[in-house]
């Protein structure tokens, strides 16, 4: 009850084990009531990563629609090592070391052009984030259900997301909008050809592809460089 909330966390708080106070990306918190100084007296430096991240988590706790990725659904769990001897070659993260070693992990799917009340069931690639809470920090990774993407330049991605939204003069959807853009760009058509296959609706999020669409560089114990497609 409101009355005696500050009492009833402080009981249930006291019967927790302790936690860590972490910034976005899991590293420990030194402090949260000093920002660092160039000096006792000095000026505030912008090398305080602590006082940046936390500014900048509260500049967005009102979150707005997602540009892209608006409509999904997530769920948490874990991750178990069940066999090491060939990811150990590849990647030293502390949460591959050791056979059934389990590591939090949050997964959200999601479709990638529809606004946050569009169907689950239209035909679009389907996008997914996977967030692995480690000991040595949080590690992302993201990816869709094709092996390719719609764009080789990026300078392109903005152009082509407002043709798979609504027309903002008529705020409907435009097909003339989509197909021309998709007309235009090879690499897009290709893209297409795999959307316009059961890959564009698959059966439910337990029944997808996954790519992690970009070439990722793991280092081994050896420190050497390894260049990863997941």
């Amino acid at each position: 009850m409101t009355s005696n909330q500050l009492q009833s966390f402080s009981q249930s708080a006291s019967k927790a084990p302790p936690k860590q106070l972490t910034t976005s990306n899991g590293a420990p918190v030194d402090s949260l009531t000093a920002s660092m100084t160039a000096g006792p007296n000095g000026p505030i430096v912008l090398q305080d990563f602590t006082l940046i991240d936390h500014l900048a988590s509260f500049d967005r706790e009102r979150i707005p629609e997602r540009v892209v990725h608006a409509k999904g659904a997530g769920a948490f769990g874990y991750f178990e090592v069940t066999k090491d001897d060939v990811i150990r070659k590849i990647c030293k993260a502390d949460m591959f070391k050791g056979i059934g070693k389990r590591t939090a992990v949050g997964v959200r799917f999601s479709t990638v052009g529809g606004e946050s009340g569009s169907p689950d069931t239209a035909r679009d690639p389907r996008g997914f984030a996977v967030k692995f809470y480690t000991e040595e920090g949080n590690w992302d990774i993201v990816g869709n259900n094709t092996p390719i993407f719609f764009l080789r330049d990026p300078m392109l991605f903005p152009s082509f997301i407002h043709t798979q939204k609504r027309n903002p003069v008529t705020h409907l959807g435009d097909a003339d909008m989509f197909w021309d853009f998709i007309s235009l760009r090879p690499e897009t058509v290709h893209q297409v050809s795999f959307l316009f296959s059961d890959r564009g609706t698959p059966n439910g999020y337990r029944h997808i592809n996954g790519y992690g669409s970009h070439t990722f560089k793991n280092v081994n114990e050896n420190g050497e460089a390894v260049y990863v497609k997941y």
